[in-house]
C-alpha cells in the first residue's frame, strides 16, 4: 500500500483497483495512522472538505464496507471497527512510507558512524521510493493536506541528509544540481543552502558559493523579513576568508544521530538542536592548574613532542600515559601541560577523575561515558543504556572533533580503553599509578614515568611555600626535611603547609620531629607517603585527629559540616574548628562552599586509622549516626517531593540526631541535587556494614528524587542494593518495596523481563504481609508494563485489580491515579465514553483530597479523549487547566507534554498563532530538561512556519 505518489494498492504484483474516490480517501486516512484507531470525526474530515452531510456517518459505514470488499479476502480482518472509529492492520514494510523510513534510518546511522558512502547509498534508495507528491491523485481536504505536508518535510530532510552524505564522501560536484532544484522549490531551507554553498566551494566555485548566500538572504528577507541564521553567516565567512578545510566536508545527519562539523567553523550545518549547541557549549572541563608547580621541563617537552610528531598519521589519536607512585605529581604535570596546549584544541577539553584506586566508587566505563556524552550535548533520554552503544556514540561524536581528553587517576588499561576515541585528531593524556603496559603495547600509548623531584626542585618547592630567606637560613634542616619526605611532591606540600602555618618555629624543630616518628606502615609500597601523613596526623589537635579518623568512615565523595558533626556525635558548631584545622593543613579541602573532600590517599589513610585506632562499637555507633542523619534528612525531603506516595515507617531517629527539616519543596530539590552521589554510596555502605533497614529506606527516599528526574540507572543501582539488603535483614516490607521500585527502573530501561519478574516478587511479598496498598501499587505498575508491551486489554485487567485493592485499602490518591490510568488506556483504544467516565471519577477524588499533580494528569487524559472526539474547544480548556496545575506542582516535563498536545489541537482548529505559542513554550521546557522531545515540537514549529 503506497502513499508516496498516487495512492496505489497491489497484491502479488497486480494492482488492486479502487474506483471510488471516497474509498481511496478513506484508505488514505487509515494508512496515515496504521495499527491505531482513527476516530470517526477524523475520517469525516478526510472525506469532506466542507461541512459533512447529515448522512455522513452512514455513508462512512458504506465506504468501509466497499473498501473491505475491494481489498479482497481478509479485508474485514484488515479494517476493523472499534469504539469511536476504525483501524487498519498492516505488517512492517507494507507501506512504502515504512520502507522509506527504514532506509533513511540506515543512512543516518551510517552517516553518524563515519561511513558517508554507505549513507549516501541508503539515502538514495530511500529517495528513489518516492514516485511523486504524496497522494497526488486525491483531493486534499485541509486535514489531509496537513498530513501530506509532514510527509514532504520528511523527504526534504532526507534530501538534505543525502547531500550531507555525498559531501562527506567527497562527491561535491554530484549534489549541486539536485540542491539547486531543492532550494528553488523551498527557498527558506537554510540547511539546503548551506550544503549548496559548501558543494560550490569544494568544486572551486567560490563566487557561486557567495552568490548562493546572497540568494538565500534575499529569499529570507522577502518572504520572512529575517536575516540568515548564524550558522549560514559563519559558513559565508569561512568561504569568504578561505577557512574551510580542504577535501571532504564533514556534515552530520539532521536528526537521529550525532552531528559532524560545519566545514567552515567546526559547528554543525544541521537542524539538530543538540548539534547546534556545539559552538555554544564548547567543553572546558580542565580543573585549575596547581599554582606552585615546580620543574618537570623535560617531561613537558616530551609531551609537546608527541603532540607535534605527525609520524602516526593525521587520523591517529595521540595517547600519552603518565605513570608514577602516589603523590608524585602526575595530575599536576598533566594539568600544567593541558592548560599550556588547550588553545590547540578548538573543540574543547574533557576531564574526568576515574578514581581508579577508590575501592568503593571507581568510575565505571558506563558512568564515565554518560558523563562525557552529557558534556558533549547528548540529552539524557538519548544516552544509550548499554556500554557498547555508549562507546559507539562517544567515538562517533569525537571522530570529527579536535579535543583534549584528560583521564586522571586510572586504575589500569581496562578502565581506560572504552574512553579512547576511535579515530580523529584528539589527544588523550592518562595518569595512573599503573604503568599501563597494555595501552602501550596494544594502543601505542607513549609512556612517561615520573620520578620524585630532584633535590633542587624540592628546595624550590619549599621556598615557594616558606620564602627564600627562611630556606637559606637553615640549609641542613631543609635537607633533612626533603630527605624525610622522600622528595615526593604531595608529601613536601603537606609538610610545607604545616611549616608555613608556624612561621616563627625553627625548621630544625620540624626536621627533628619528622625524624623521630617512624611510620607504622613502612612495609607497604606507599610507606613514605604514610610516614608524612602520620607525622601530619600526630601534629593535629585531639579533636581534629578524632574527626579525621571518623571521616575515614564516610563513603565520599564529599560531605558537609552537618555530616561531620553526625559522625562525631557533636554539634555542627563544635566541629567547625577541627574542620578549619584539617583544611588549613591540606588534609581536607573545601572544594565548594560548605562541602569538604578528602584526597583519595588521605581518605584511605583515615579509614586505616579508624580501623586500627577506633573501637568496633565506636565505629558502629558512628556509622549508625551517619545513616540516621542521612535517612532523617532524606525521608522528609522525599515526602516534600512526592506527597502523594504512600509513606513508609522509617527507622526511629536516634535521641541525639542532628537532622533538621528542610524549608520546602525547593530546598528538598536542592538538597537531593547536592547529595545524590553521596546517597548512592551511603546506600551501598549501609548495606555492606549490616544496616539493611537504613539501606532500603534511604533507597526509597532517594528514588523520590531520581524517578521524576529520569535517573533510572541510579534508581536501578540503589534498588538492587535495597533488595539484597532487605533480604539479608529478613525485612519482607522492605523487600516488597524495593522489588517494586526496582521493577519501575527496569521498565524505564526497557528491561521488561526483569521488570515482570520483580513485580511478581513484589506482589507475592505484599500479599504475604497483607499490604493492600502495596499490592495495588504493584498492580498499577503491571498496568504500565502491559501497556508498554502493547497489551492494552491486559493492562486494563491489571488496572481494575489495582483499583479494587486501592478501594479496599481506602487509598484515595492511589484510586484516583489508577482510575486515570484506566481512562487513558480506554482513550488510546478509542473507547472514549468509558475513558471520560473513568477520568471524571478520578478527577472528583483528586479534587476532594487536593492531589493537584494527579488532577493535572487526569485533566490531560480528559483533554486527549475530548480532542479525539472532535470536541476541540473543550479539549483546549482541559489542557490549559492541566498545564496550570502541572506548573503549580513544578512538574515541568508533563507541563511540556500537555503544551505540545495543546498546540496540536489549536492547529487542528486553525488557530496557528496559538499553536505556535504552545509549541514554543513546550520546546523551551524540553530544551531546559535536555529532553529529545524538543525535536518533535521544534519540527512542528518548522512546519508551521512553512505554511
Amino acid at each position: 500500500m503506497d502513499l508516496l505518489g498516487p495512492l496505489r494498492v497491489s497484491r502479488d504484483g497486480a494492482e488492486v483497483p479502487l474506483p471510488s474516490v471516497k474509498q481511496r480517501l478513506l484508505l488514505a486516512g487509515l494508512l496515515l495512522r496504521p495499527n491505531e484507531v482513527v476516530g470517526t470525526d477524523e475520517l469525516l474530515a478526510v472525506l469532506w472538505s466542507d461541512e459533512p452531510p447529515a448522512s455522513a456517518t452512514a455513508n462512512l459505514r458504506t465506504y468501509v464496507h466497499g473498501l473491505r470488499r475491494a481489498l479482497g479476502p481478509g479485508g474485514r480482518e484488515r479494517i476493523t471497527a472499534t469504539a469511536g472509529g476504525y483501524l487498519i492492520r498492516l505488517a512492517p514494510g507494507e507501506r512504502d512510507l515504512d520502507r522509506f523510513d527504514t532506509a533513511v534510518a540506515r543512512g543516518r546511522a551510517s552517516l553518524a558512524s563515519g561511513e558517508p558512502e554507505q549513507a549516501a547509498m541508503h539515502l538514495a534508495d530511500a529517495l528513489d521510493i518516492w514516485r511523486g507528491a504524496p497522494l497526488s491523485d486525491l483531493p486534499h481536504t485541509p486535514l489531509l493536506a496537513r498530513r501530506i505536508r509532514r510527509l514532504v518535510e520528511r523527504r526534504l530532510l532526507a534530501e538534505e541528509d543525502h547531500a550531507a552524505a555525498r559531501l562527506a564522501a567527497g562527491a561535491a560536484a554530484g549534489v549541486i544540481e539536485r540542491l539547486r532544484a531543492l532550494v528553488d522549490q523551498h527557498p527558506l531551507r537554510q540547511r539546503a543552502w548551506a550544503h549548496l554553498m559548501t558543494a560550490l566551494y569544494y568544486t572551486g566555485d567560490v563566487s557561486g558559493a557567495l552568490d548562493a548566500f546572497q540568494q538565500a538572504r534575499g529569499a529570507l528577507a522577502e518572504q520572512t523579513g529575517l536575516d540568515p541564521g548564524p550558522e549560514l553567516v559563519r559558513l559565508r565567512d569561512g568561504i569568504l576568508h578561505h577557512r574551510l578545510a580542504p577535501g571532504r566536508a564533514t556534515v552530520g545527519p539532521a536528526t537521529g544521530g550525532p552531528s559532524g562539523g560545519n566545514p567552515a567553523t567546526g559547528g554543525p550545518v544541521t537542524g539538530n538542536p543538540a548539534a547546534r549547541q556545539r559552538d555554544d557549549r564548547r567543553p572546558a572541563q580542565l580543573p585549575l592548574a596547581l599554582p606552585r608547580f615546580i620543574g618537570r621541563e623535560p617531561e613537558l617537552s616530551r609531551l609537546d613532542h608527541w603532540l607535534d610528531d605527525g609520524s602516526a598519521g593525521p587520523t591517529t589519536v595521540v595517547i600519552s600515559a603518565v605513570s608514577g607512585m602516589a603523590g608524585v605529581g602526575k595530575t599536576a604535570l598533566a594539568l600544567r601541560w593541558a592548560h599550556r596546549v588547550a588553545d590547540r584544541f578548538p573543540d574543547g577539553q574533557l576531564y574526568l577523575n576515574l578514581r581508579g584506586y577508590d575501592d568503593v566508587d571507581a568510575v565505571s566505563a558506563a558512568e564515565a561515558l554518560r558523563s562525557f556524552l552529557e558534556t558533549l550535548g547528548v540529552p539524557d533520554a538519548r544516552i544509550p543504556t548499554t556500554t557498547d552503544a555508549r562507546i559507539g556514540l562517544y567515538r562517533s561524536l569525537l571522530a570529527t572533533r579536535r579535543m583534549l581528553i584528560l583521564l586522571d587517576n586510572a586504575r589500569d588499561s581496562d578502565q581506560v580503553r572504552p574512553l579512547l576515541p576511535g579515530t580523529g585528531s584528539c589527544a588523550v593524556v592518562i595518569t595512573s599509578r599503573d604503568q599501563l603496559n597494555g595501552l602501550i603495547r596494544v594502543e601505542g600509548a607513549k609512556p612517561l614515568t615520573l620520578d620524585v623531584l630532584s633535590e633542587q626542585e624540592s628546595r624550590t618547592l619549599l621556598g615557594n611555600w616558606l620564602g627564600a630567606g627562611r630556606i637559606a637560613g637553615e640549609p641542613a634542616a631543609v635537607a633533612g626535611i626533603i630527605d624525610a619526605a622522600g622528595r615526593l611532591p604531595l608529601a613536601l606540600s603537606i609538610v610545607a603547609a604545616r611549616m608555613a602555618a608556624k612561621p616563627t618555629l625553627p625548621l630544625t624543630a620540624f626536621a627533628a620531629e619528622l625524624r623521630r616518628h617512624e611510620a607504622l606502615l613502612d612495609a607497604l609500597d606507599d610507606g613514605d607517603v604514610r610516614r608524612v601523613f602520620s607525622w601530619s596526623y600526630r601534629a593535629l589537635s585531639e579533636p581534629a585527629a578524632e574527626l579525621f579518623r571518623l571521616l575515614g568512615l564516610h563513603p565520599g565523595p564529599d560531605l558537609t559540616a552537618g555530616v561531620a558533626a553526625a559522625l562525631s556525635g557533636r554539634t555542627p558548631a563544635a566541629v567547625m574548628a577541627p574542620l578549619r584545622e584539617l583544611t588549613r593543613l591540606h588534609l581536607l579541602t573545601e572544594h565548594q562552599p560548605g562541602r569538604y573532600i578528602l584526597h583519595d590517599l588521605l581518605r584511605t589513610y583515615a579509614a586505616e586509622l579508624a580501623a586500627s585506632d577506633t573501637r568496633d562499637d565506636h565505629r558502629r555507633a558512628a556509622h549508625q549516626r551517619l545513616y540516621d542523619h542521612y535517612l532523617h534528612q532524606a525521608y522528609p525531603a522525599a515526602r516534600l517531593l512526592q506527597p502523594q506516595w504512600a509513606p513508609i515507617t522509617p527507622v526511629p531517629r536516634l535521641p541525639d540526631s542532628l537532622a533538621a527539616p528542610l524549608a520546602g519543596r525547593e530546598a528538598a530539590l536542592d538538597w537531593f541535587t547536592a547529595e545524590r552521589r553521596v546517597l548512592v554510596r551511603v546506600v551501598r555502605q549501609a548495606a555492606d556494614t549490616g544496616f539493611g533497614a537504613y539501606a532500603w529506606q534511604l533507597a526509597w527516599a532517594l528514588t523520590a528524587f531520581l524517578a521524576p528526574h529520569g535517573l533510572w540507572q541510579d534508581q536501578f543501582t540503589v534498588q538492587q542494593i535495597a533488595v539484597a539488603a532487605a533480604e539479608t535483614a529478613g525485612d519482607l516490607g522492605g523487600q516488597a518495596m524495593a522489588n517494586r521500585m526496582l521493577a519501575r527502573a527496569a521498565l524505564r530501561l526497557n528491561r521488561h523481563d526483569m521488570a515482570e519478574r520483580r513485580l511478581e516478587s513484589a506482589l507475592e511479598l505484599h500479599e504475604q504481609i497483607g499490604d493492600l496498598t502495596g499490592q495495588a501499587q504493584t498492580l498499577h505498575s503491571r498496568t504500565e508494563l502491559a501497556y508498554e508491551l502493547g497489551k492494552p486489554q491486559e493492562a486494563l485487567v491489571y488496572g481494575r485489580q489495582a483499583l479494587r485493592l486501592h478501594r479496599l485499602a481506602d487509598n484515595t490518591a492511589g484510586e484516583g491515579r489508577t482510575l486515570n490510568a484506566i481512562g487513558y488506556i480506554y482513550a488510546t483504544t478509542g473507547d472514549y465514553e468509558r475513558a471520560i467516565a473513568s477520568c471524571t471519577e478520578a478527577l472528583a477524588l483528586q479534587e476532594k483530597i487536593d492531589d493537584r499533580n494527579g488532577q493535572a494528569a487526569t485533566l490531560d487524559s480528559l483533554g486527549f479523549a475530548h480532542e479525539r472526539l472532535g470536541a476541540h474547544e473543550h479539549a483546549v480548556d482541559l489542557y490549559e487547566r492541566s498545564i496550570r496545575l502541572f506548573r503549580d506542582s513544578a512538574d515541568r516535563y508533563h507541563e511540556a507534554e500537555t503544551l505540545a498536545r495543546l498546540g496540536d489541537v489549536r492547529a487542528t482548529m486553525g488557530d496557528l498563532a496559538a499553536a505556535g505559542q504552545a509549541w514554543r513554550r513546550a520546546t523551551e521546557i524540553y530544551d531546559s530538561l535536555g529532553d529529545p522531545a524538543a525535536d518533535d515540537t521544534r519540527s512542528r514549529l518548522a512546519r508551521l512556519s512553512g505554511q
